[in-house]
């Protein structure tokens, strides 16, 4: 089979799936006989995100494969196409959000004690609806709290391969910037809003980076089968731990984008 075949079968499946698809996934739209090598895959993926440079749309790669999405800068006009309100987060589960993120695996009592202040129980389940964090077991201490980590999907509703591209703690001085960025609809969440999400910030809590410092919120050592792995998109096991010193304002940043689905 020829490349520009190959090209045109895997561009029609990346629009037509509705969801990130990896190499591997893209290896069963061929029989045997047919199917072109990885390397041939990747090199028109890489053509195809070449060719989609000057367009209204971009071929993304994320934690869960590549898809067609809207440009960034766009979704401000992309978004008029539906009549639902953009989502709003409060302060609250931001803070959470990103505290998970840059020391997972964490427990609901590391958060509280960083934070200042208690996690209510709907900020947890919020979370746990929208599949951003998963429970990756429990810490061997009395009561055995449940241990919570970032999932997939938190990587790829936020446009991340991995959580090495979260980028350093001292680049976050203004959660009020991340609450106006969720405050616009993040791919793949068109459900109607719940009470569990608020829309203005409650003014009781800290932020991320408030008088405690950078100091207070140290990963925590934890056993090293704590954390679950994960796949790529090349179909490799992959950490899903953190690097050293990474937090979560690119996430938001990147959040403000639409996939492009079949309807």
């Amino acid at each position: 089979m020829d490349t520009d075949q190959i090209r045109k079968i895997i561009e029609a499946a990346l629009l037509a799936a509705g969801r990130p698809l990896d190499v591997g996934a893209l290896e069963k739209l061929f029989l045997e006989a047919e199917c072109p090598d990885r390397d041939v895959i990747r090199a028109v993926l890489e053509d195809i995100e070449s060719d989609c440079r000057d367009r209204g749309y971009e071929l993304r790669r994320t934690a869960s494969g590549y898809r067609f999405q809207v440009r960034q800068e766009l979704a401000q006009w992309i978004g008029r196409l539906w009549d639902e309100k953009p989502k709003k987060y409060s302060r609250a589960l931001l803070e959470t959000l990103a505290l998970i993120a840059y020391r997972q695996p964490a427990t609901r009592g590391d958060i509280e004690q960083v934070r200042g202040v208690g996690v209510g129980s709907e900020i947890i389940r919020t979370l746990l609806e929208r599949e951003w964090i998963r429970p990756v077991g429990h810490r061997d201490v009395p009561g055995r709290p449940t241990l919570y980590a970032t999932s997939k999907k938190f990587l790829d509703d936020f446009n991340l391969k991995s959580l090495d591209e979260l980028p350093p703690l001292s680049e976050i001085r203004d959660l009020e910037l991340v609450h106006q960025s969720l405050e616009l609809e993040v791919p793949g969440l068109d459900e109607p809003e719940t009470t569990e999400t608020i829309s203005e910030p409650n003014p009781d809590t800290a932020s991320v980076d408030d008088e405690r410092g950078e100091q207070s919120i140290a990963p925590i050592p934890v056993a090293p089968d704590a954390v679950e792995a994960d796949t790529d998109i090349n179909g490799e096991e992959v950490s899903n731990a953190p690097a050293d010193g990474a937090v979560t304002e690119q996430i938001v940043d990147n959040s403000n984008v639409t996939p492009i689905t079949r309807s």
